[in-house]
């Protein structure tokens, strides 16, 4: 294989023997396996935090199957399905963030935003208070109420295409409208299943087992190979839908499915740990910042959200103990600091 020196500083384009030219960014390579190893390492440490505290390095033991049963039983039943649940929403929140953004050219675009953690909630909140469903029943609740939330937002968003704004501003519309339901749906609660859907609706990675990695992993064995196919048509995209025509990409069929996996991701995310807030809105943004690369940086996205929450949850265990917040509301304070931040930026530019 033989690399030569890209036009575009800090990159080099690495030339196969059957002649394809694929563009590494430099600094893009080394910000994304510094996040995996932040992640990994995160995730270790969360794996041994808790009453029973256990050492980094029993933790790798264990996880190489040379542990005592006690450590076993502690590490690969009870604490690691909760890591790779983390691990999972954080990475598929900060994807489908990256989609979203990139595909309104607007960094407000995201799910948060947009409404569809709130569609999700709805869905469970249906679940919980008329059906008074199991965990998994909510769970399918949570997803489906994602997947029609998803689905109203692009048919009210359709006028001879979808375009950024227009996107953004029905999103808005439609989450300030099913925030009201869900508002009707908790007044009319009994005081056990409002109390429960109020815990649900934090965003937790409290109890969660092997029953929610599985699904995860197997959406993502899906869709993250779908959208790297989609990868190099979604940055022709963020030049314009008439640019990004000129040069043969099929925009609308692009941006459908693109929408479609993105919808798939924060639905699957939000059925998995509640509505953790503000990961797809944060991770995408500074995972930009970091590579100072243009384009919608998706493998740097999807790890800065999964290191986002799982160090979010490890602030949250290592701060407060037996008392420690869901993971959610942490989220929420930092995001929340960082959106305010964000429209002040944005408003200073004059883009909003």
């Amino acid at each position: 294989m033989k690399a030569t020196e890209a036009k575009r500083p800090g990159t080099r384009a690495i030339r196969t023997p059957g002649g394809l030219s694929v563009r590494v960014g430099l600094r893009s390579t080394v910000v994304v396996v510094l996040l995996v190893v932040a992640a990994l390492a995160a995730a270790v440490v969360l794996i041994g935090t808790g009453d029973f505290a256990i050492p980094a390095a029993d933790v790798l033991r264990t996880l190489a199957g040379q542990g005592d049963p006690g450590q076993e039983f502690i590490i690969n039943d009870l604490r690691l399905p909760r890591v790779l649940v983390g691990l999972l929403v954080g990475g598929a929140l900060g994807l489908s963030g990256a989609l979203f953004q990139s595909i309104s050219r607007n960094p407000l675009g995201s799910p948060d935003v947009l409404g569809l953690g709130q569609g999700s909630t709805a869905g469970a909140l249906v679940m919980i208070v008329v059906f008074g469903g199991s965990a998994t029943q909510v769970a399918f609740g949570a997803l489906v109420g994602g997947l029609v939330t998803g689905a109203a937002i692009y048919v009210l968003a359709w006028k001879r295409g979808v375009h950024g704004y227009r996107l953004v501003l029905v999103g808005i519309g439609v989450s300030a409208f099913v925030t009201a339901v869900n508002g009707y749906l908790l007044t009319k609660a009994d005081f056990v299943d409002a109390a429960r859907a109020t815990v649900w609706m934090t965003g937790s990675l409290n109890g969660r087992d092997w029953a929610q990695v599985w699904p995860l992993l197997a959406l993502f064995a899906v869709l993250v190979p779908l959208v790297a196919v989609y990868a190099r048509p979604l940055r022709m995209l963020e030049m314009g839908d008439d640019a990004a025509g000129a040069l043969g990409i099929r925009v609308e069929r692009t941006r459908l499915v693109l929408l479609v996996a993105s919808v798939f991701l924060t639905a699957a995310a939000t059925a998995a740990a509640g509505p953790v807030v503000f990961v797809a809105l944060t991770a995408p943004q500074i995972a930009r910042r970091l590579t100072r690369s243009p384009g919608p940086n998706l493998m740097a996205a999807t790890w800065l959200g999964a290191t986002v929450l799982i160090v979010a949850d490890l602030a949250s265990q290592r701060a407060f103990g037996a008392d420690q917040l869901p993971v959610g509301v942490v989220t929420g304070v930092v995001g929340g600091g960082y959106l305010l931040w964000l429209l002040v930026t944005e408003r200073k530019a004059g883009r909003i």
